[in-house]
């Protein structure tokens, strides 16, 4: 049985496509166009080396894309600071002083809890809203 060199390139670009979709692996699909390049190329009379890097070429430039895509969007929410995870994200309380190791001790829900500021920012009394859990601590942030 003689295969051609684009139905060998379009054989492994599906390999590709179906891998990735048993495992979820994005990069492989961002692989299967390198693949599909070859094929294209293949499909045009290139030759082997030919094909070869245009399908490296292509398929190291999607996968470049998508990650540096990938890296540049925000990254999901922490459970920690998920609404939908914790009841306790967005309540607000009210901090009457901080002490001097950056904490302060608030009335929340019946019971005694240790709240904490955001690195970086100057604690002052006052309103604040409950931004995340970080243990058994409130991490807040001044309305």
């Amino acid at each position: 049985m003689n295969l051609e060199a684009s139905t060998l390139w379009w054989l492994m670009a599906g390999l590709a496509v179906i891998v990735e979709l048993l495992t979820g692996t994005f990069y492989l699909l961002m692989l299967a166009f390198g693949l599909a390049g070859g094929a294209l190329a293949a499909h045009a009379g290139l030759g082997p080396t030919a094909q070869l890097l245009i399908a490296a070429t292509l398929g190291t430039a999607t996968v470049s894309l998508a990650y540096f895509l990938r890296r540049q969007r925000p990254g999901e929410p922490s459970a920690r600071a998920d609404r939908s995870v914790n009841l306790d994200i967005g309540e607000v309380l009210q901090i009457d002083a901080w002490q001097p190791d950056g904490s302060a001790s608030v009335r929340y829900r019946g019971a005694q809890w240790t709240a904490i500021h955001r690195p970086g920012a100057s604690p002052r009394p006052g309103p604040h809203r409950v931004a995340e859990l970080v243990g058994n601590r409130l991490l807040v942030d001044p309305l």
